[in-house]
């Protein structure tokens, strides 16, 4: 639902389509249209924090409504891994057996009983953001963007 009006229906179409184009990638290598333009800094982790905090205030439905059921269910299991993996520090260490982890086991809707546990699926997102991390403050930064990503995905369990 609109709650204010949009100034440039040009910039809110370009934040859709990088979302949508970074949860329904078929691999794990980061498409270069989910991405800021080159030159920006940390434009992964951006994404990353773009696609989460779409997910943990539900407005992803609107996003998806082109998408089929199977592409939905689909990208939305993907945001689930995403979050789950960038919220905790360092990143990438949320792996299924972790006891931060919200990952669901098994097989999953639409995605068969291949036994893939969703982190396959942002491998390529890991590299990229780890690639931006140069030390210092940035991590100190990064570390902070991990709490952030962890209260997000407690958001359903708190309210």
């Amino acid at each position: 639902m609109a709650t204010h009006p949009v100034a440039d229906l040009r910039i809110k179409d370009a934040v859709v389509s990088r979302v949508v184009a970074l949860l329904t990638a078929g691999t794990s290598a980061v498409p270069p249209a989910a991405l800021e333009a080159p030159g920006t800094q940390m434009r992964a982790l951006r994404t990353v924090c773009l696609a989460c905090a779409a997910y943990a205030a539900s407005v992803l439905d609107n996003a998806f409504a082109k998408l089929g059921y199977e592409e939905r269910e689909m990208a939305f299991a993907r945001c689930d891994d995403i979050l789950a993996e960038f919220s905790a520090w360092p990143f990438g260490t949320n792996s299924p057996g972790s006891s931060g982890s919200k990952r669901r086991e098994g097989p999953r809707i639409a995605m068969g009983s291949s036994g893939n546990n969703g982190r396959e699926a942002v491998v390529g997102l890991l590299v990229e953001v780890r690639k931006e991390l140069v030390g210092g403050d940035e991590d100190t930064a990064c570390e902070l963007v991990a709490g952030v990503l962890e209260v997000l995905s407690k958001l359903d369990s708190l309210l």
